[in-house]
Formats: C-alpha cells, structure tokens, sequence
C-alpha cells in the first residue's frame, strides 16, 4: 500500500512538472507569437496661411526632447516638428520637380553617433532627390567620387562645429526651443552660365539662421549651384529652383515619423493587441507640451535689401532681421494624426490609425504657439515629459472602421507576449563607422587646404570630429561651386565684412516669447586661432567613435 502511494505520487509529481513545463512551451510560443511591428505617420499643425509677398524665407522655434525613452537602433527614423520650404511659383512645372529645404531636428537611418537626444540637419533636396545636402560635407552617401549633395553646404560661422553626422544640441535637452530659420543672403552673383553651358544659377544663398542659448546668428548656407545644376541635365528646369526663385511663404508644419517600434500580439480569444515603445513629449509647468512658437515669413526687405545695399557701397548692417517686414501666422485648436500601428509589409489600405485625440488635444496655447493638451488617466507624467499609452486594443472607432484604442497595461492578456517584450538599444558588434573625407593630395581637400590644424573636439553623442581652418573661399565646397577664383574671392570679400560687424551675441531671428532656448553641444563652439578671426571658418574633416 505504500509502495503504490509512493508510486501515485511519484505521477502525480511527474505530471506536476510535465504540465509545468508544457506550460512554459506555451508561453514561450505566445510570447514568440508578438510580432515586431512599427508605429509610422505625421502629426499635423494647422496655421493660417499669410500673404504671399511675405516669400523671402522663414524662422520658427520648434521643441527639441527625447522622443523616446532610449535610442532603438538604425531603423529608428523620425523627425520632431518641422516644415518643407518650396519654390514659389506663377505657374507651376507640369512635370515632377520636387525641390526644397526640409530636415530639421531627428533621428535619422544613417545617424551614426546617435542619443536619444536629436540632431539637426539641413536637408536641402536637388530636382527630384538626385541629390540632397544636409550640411558643409554631409549629404547623399559619403562617396567623394560622386557627391551628389556633399559639397552643397558652405561654412559661413567661424565659431561652429558642423559635424557630417548633424549639428547636436547638448545632450539632456528636453523641451527647450530651438530658433531656426532660411534667409537668402546676396554672397554670390547671379551667372548666365553653369558648367560651361548656357543655363542660369541665380544668387539667393539661402541661410541658415539660428537662435540658441549658446549661439545665435547664420550659420551655414546652400551654394546656389546645388540647386542649379540640375538644369544641366533638364534645361527646361532652369530658373526653377531656390537659387532664383522666391519661396513659398504658405509651408505644412508637421512631425514625419517613418519608424517607431512596436509589437503586435494576441490573445486566447483572438483579440489582438499592440505596444509601443515608450514615447513621450515635452511638459511645461502648466502641463501643456509645447511644440511649435512663432512662425514667421519674411520680405526680401527683413535682410536682403539691407544687406546687398551694404555690399555695394552702402552702410554696413546689423545683421538683425526687420520684424517690420514680417508676417506670423496664427494657430487654431484641431490638428490631426495619422500615426498607425502594423506590421511590416502591410498594404497602405489595411494599416490601422491610434485613436490620438482620446488621449491627446492639439490647441492653440496662444496665437502664436501650438501644443498639447494631455487625458490624465491615459499617459503619465515624470521628468519634464508626458509619455504616451504604451497599449492599444485593436477596435472600432468612425464610420465603424478598425482604430487602435489606448488601454491601461493591466487589460492586456498575458499571453500576448507584449509584456515580455524588451525595447531599448541593440548591442553594436563594432564602433559606427567613421566619416572621412579625401586625403588625395591633388583634392580640394589638401589644394589649396587648411590654413591652420587639425584640432579635435569630444562631442557629447561620443564621438570626435576633427577640424581644421580654412580660408573662407578655399573650403572645399567653395571650390566644387563651379566658381572661378575671381568669383570665389568677391564672396571672401562679403563674408570677411560679415565676420567683422555681425557677432554671435547678438540677436538675429525675433525672439520666442515663451519657454526657454535649447544650447548647442558646447563642444561645437570654438574660437578662430590669432590672426584668423575674420575670413577663416572651421571645417570638419572627420567624425568617429571616442
């Protein structure tokens, strides 16, 4: 009798962990059963459109923070709120002729030294993206016998580092304003010719103004041959880019988000669910997310006029932007998303939309700044910031259509697996590859070359770029500008009057009139060596891991 209990409990015991074990094969294939998928769209500003004279560039100040909690890896791609300068146009090309300056703050695929901290890149695209230029030596691909966009960036600051990876801000920014904006300036003279050939390139150099804590002032500028030289090859195009034509002062004001991870799950009754990883965005103390200021467009008479009246002969300007001849456009409550959560390779049609507005309401906090307003029992507050739901069912929303609906993270079924799911920063086998520009000695790299270096700087994302001086004029964007020399020395001579009389200490873009200003990366500033104050900018040769 007790040799059969013994062996009924041994069974019993058997099955015990039998079942057990059969359980935690269940498990790991539900938790397998949570797919990788990925929340994709736009967040969308409404403003109001302003008079079209007002068509001479723009500014606008825009947060920067930490949209997600740690950095994912390279197919991370998103950028914070931002906008798309085109051309104006009468009569608009009947052929496709897309063109303008985007970028702005981000993560980006081919960001190599990223933090969850943004970037800021330029992002001016050539006739159809042939090519794009994100700044002095950074664009498409870093193929120097093919630079499609790597010399469209001239250095005009001589006090800021621009690293080819993008310009940082100081890492732990959160929610502080960035100032920015395009103003063309008269550096260059309109030409008849390009490339030996009888097509136009006009003379507007349109440049990036910014307005920081730590530095204010022009920073950088597209030479007017990337846009130029597209009609080469389209001459029916010539006239119609950036280097001639005004811009559009009526621009979208949007968030791009092209990559987001996420897991889609579902439970034992078929239900499905999905996660995000944790996203969040800037809170003030009254709670409210600011993340647009002041948008304003501007006469060629904010700068223009002034300027090139000083160039001819006239009195030397202060560089400061005439709000006179400004126009702000106003925000309204509403502003829509269409951030959707799905799995790879799902056809446009069947992508699923997030129900944003239960959880988040876009208004005017006033005229001239837009923002969120954020549902109290659905995203949680720390740290200067309002995270998102990380959790959504699958349901019914309008006209009966399928919406992501947010949900606390105990209505979730365990076995979904999204629980379970890890997001943070993959491990790197090797340190990101370095950037690197010609060391061929017949290059514009070395020919004429720099005037004093090379120095290194330690940037907060961890790398370190090293940089040298160059004379304004032989930097090598400057000499694949199709310039000759006379040209090239008629803008040194405009340029060493701006490094004489505009400082960066001095306002340049009106002022925001709310929050506070982000700072660059302090180890982006630097000082010019004696004797180079005036005509000497600082080129960034190489960027690599610490």
């Amino acid at each position: 009798m007790l040799n059969a209990r013994r062996t009924t409990l041994i069974v019993l015991g058997l099955g015990v962990l039998l079942g057990l074990h059969l359980a935690t094969l269940r498990a790991d294939r539900l938790v397998q059963a949570a797919q990788e998928a990925e929340m994709v769209g736009y967040l969308l500003v409404p403003h109001s459109r302003v008079d079209k004279d007002y068509n001479a560039g723009f500014s606008m100040y825009v947060a920067a923070w930490p949209l997600l909690r740690e950095y994912p890896g390279s197919r991370f791609q998103t950028g914070l709120f931002g906008t798309w300068m085109f051309p104006q146009y009468e009569t608009p090309p009947q052929d496709k002729h897309y063109s303008d300056i985007e970028g702005g703050l981000g993560w980006w695929r081919d960001t190599r030294f990223a933090t969850t901290t943004p970037k800021f890149i330029m992002g001016g695209v050539a006739l159809n993206f042939s090519e794009w230029a994100n700044g002095p030596g950074a664009g498409k691909g870093r193929n120097w016998d093919n630079p499609t966009g790597l010399y469209g960036v001239a250095q005009l600051s001589p006090w800021v580092l621009w690293p080819p990876d993008g310009l940082n801000l100081k890492q732990g920014t959160r929610g502080e304003l960035v100032g920015y904006g395009y103003l063309p300036l008269p550096l260059a003279n309109p030409k008849a010719t390009t490339g030996g050939q009888d097509v136009p390139t006009g003379d507007q150099c349109w440049t990036l103004f910014l307005n920081t804590g730590n530095f204010k002032g022009p920073v950088t500028f597209f030479l007017p041959y990337f846009w130029s030289k597209a009609s080469l090859e389209r001459r029916d195009m010539a006239g119609m880019f950036l280097d001639t034509r005004p811009s559009e002062p009526n621009k979208a004001v949007q968030m791009e988000t092209q990559y987001v991870p996420a897991y889609i799950g579902t439970d034992a009754q078929g239900r499905t669910f999905a996660r995000i990883a944790p996203t969040s965005f800037p809170r003030n103390a009254q709670g409210d997310s600011v993340v647009v200021h002041r948008i304003t467009a501007y006469k060629k008479a904010a700068l223009w006029d002034g300027v090139q009246h000083w160039f001819q002969g006239g009195a030397a300007v202060s560089g400061t932007i005439d709000g006179n001849h400004s126009v702000r456009h106003t925000f309204s409550n509403g502003g829509g998303s269409t951030w959707q959560i799905y799995l790879p390779n799902t056809p446009r049609e069947q992508k699923t939309p997030i129900n944003w507005q239960a959880f988040a309401s876009p208004v005017a906090i006033d005229e001239h700044t837009f923002g969120y307003r954020w549902q109290a029992n659905l995203v949680t507050h720390g740290d200067g910031l309002t995270t998102l739901p990380e959790y959504y069912r699958l349901g019914k929303g309008r006209n009966d259509k399928d919406q992501w609906q947010a949900i606390p993270a105990g209505e979730v079924p365990a076995e979904t697996g999204l629980a379970d799911v890890k997001f943070g920063r993959p491990r790197r086998a090797r340190p990101p590859e370095p950037y690197v520009t010609p060391d061929d000695p017949r290059s514009a790299w070395k020919t004429p070359g720099p005037a004093a270096g090379p120095f290194t700087a330690t940037l907060g994302d961890g790398s370190v770029v090293t940089y040298s001086w160059y004379r304004f004029a032989d930097q090598p964007a400057l000499l694949n500008a199709d310039l000759t020399d006379a040209e090239r020395e008629e803008m040194q001579q405009k340029v060493e009057r701006l490094h004489r009389h505009w400082h960066k200490d001095r306002e340049y873009l009106p002022a925001p009139g709310v929050g506070t200003l982000a700072d660059l990366d302090p180890a982006l500033l630097v000082t010019p060596p004696p004797g180079m104050e005036v005509g000497f900018v600082p080129i960034v040769t190489r960027q690599a891991a610490q």
